[in-house]
């Protein structure tokens, strides 16, 4: 299946970072991701329960970062990949998480991680909005 729903930019103030100081004050963070699903059915029906939700994912992952605190952007991104495959169940996802100011001498840049999970195709056609995945 080639349909998604794509998020960009999802800015993220978190407590993550090896040095203390980045787990103490937080930073920004920006992240997109992405959620296969066949959208075929909402495009024909124009209704909600055809879909995937992005704005409840959005404030699912802004609840998880207000209470997160690590040292790592693997772990920051398992964590919101564990958050959509438990309410979305076994669907094919993946993002790129972006640290906005790394605390590196000299660089203005930004660090990212990609990551990717590939699920099951049946779970993505079959998810209804209002039937929580297991």
């Amino acid at each position: 299946m080639s349909d998604r729903i794509v998020v960009r930019d999802l800015r993220l103030w978190a407590h993550v970072g090896v040095l203390e100081q980045e787990r103490r004050l937080g930073q920004w963070f920006a992240l997109d991701f992405w959620l296969a699903h066949d959208l075929q059915p909402a495009g024909r029906s124009d209704e909600l329960a055809d879909t995937l939700d992005y704005a409840e994912a959005v404030a699912l992952i802004r609840e998880l970062t207000a209470s997160l605190q690590c040292q790592t952007l693997e772990h920051f991104s398992e964590r919101v990949l564990d958050l959509l495959q438990q309410r979305y169940g076994a669907i094919s996802m993946g993002l790129e998480l972006r640290k906005l100011a790394a605390p590196i001498p000299g660089f203005d840049g930004t660090v990212a991680v990609q990551r990717q999970r590939h699920g099951d195709a049946s779970a993505a056609m079959g998810y209804r909005q209002d039937s929580p995945a297991s």
